[in-house]
């Protein structure tokens, strides 16, 4: 989770508190892909979009709150929004959910053919492995996608404040 914020700060929802947790829905969803019905992953996703989407809605909510000339204001509430919106599906949503997919399904292929373990051991063990892999793989995923979107989609915003999305 983020640093707690400085004092004073405003505590935000969904980056301070453990309504975070809900978008590594996906994450632990891919983990357990071995074990339950694939439609238990899918809602996962949808845990992990409806945290993606409500987390956008706030940032562009806060933006609009702050004071200044109504000119700007559309800007930088559309600028807050897409920018948190990209940035959490990236993050917290595709590449984790495809990391995590893909350790599991590579885990599973090993065990298969390097043990004689049952498959229920093998099924269990790829999802102990996956979700031993989420807190691995978090924050270079994030530094990635910050640098991703700084060297692409945010040269494109208007000279308003850089949002602060991770």
């Amino acid at each position: 989770m983020s640093e707690p914020p400085p004092r004073g700060a405003e505590r935000d929802l969904f980056r301070d508190t453990w309504v975070r947790y809900l978008g590594y829905a996906n994450e632990v969803g891919e983990a357990f892909r071995s074990l339950v019905p694939v439609s238990v992953v899918w809602l996962s996703y949808g845990v992990s979009s409806s945290y993606v989407l409500a987390d956008a809605i706030d940032k562009g909510k806060k933006a609009g709150d702050v004071p200044s000339p109504e000119a700007g204001r559309s800007t930088r509430v559309t600028v807050a929004m897409v920018d948190t919106f990209v940035w959490q599906a990236l993050a917290s949503v595709a590449i984790p959910g495809f990391t995590i997919n893909r350790v599991c399904a590579a885990s599973l292929y090993i065990l298969g053919t390097a043990t004689r373990w049952p498959l229920a051991v093998r099924r269990w063990t790829t999802t102990a492995l996956g979700l031993l892999a989420i807190p691995i793989i978090i924050h270079p995923i994030d530094r990635s996608v910050d640098f991703l979107l700084d060297s692409s989609v945010r040269k494109l915003y208007p000279s308003v404040e850089k949002p602060s999305s991770s």
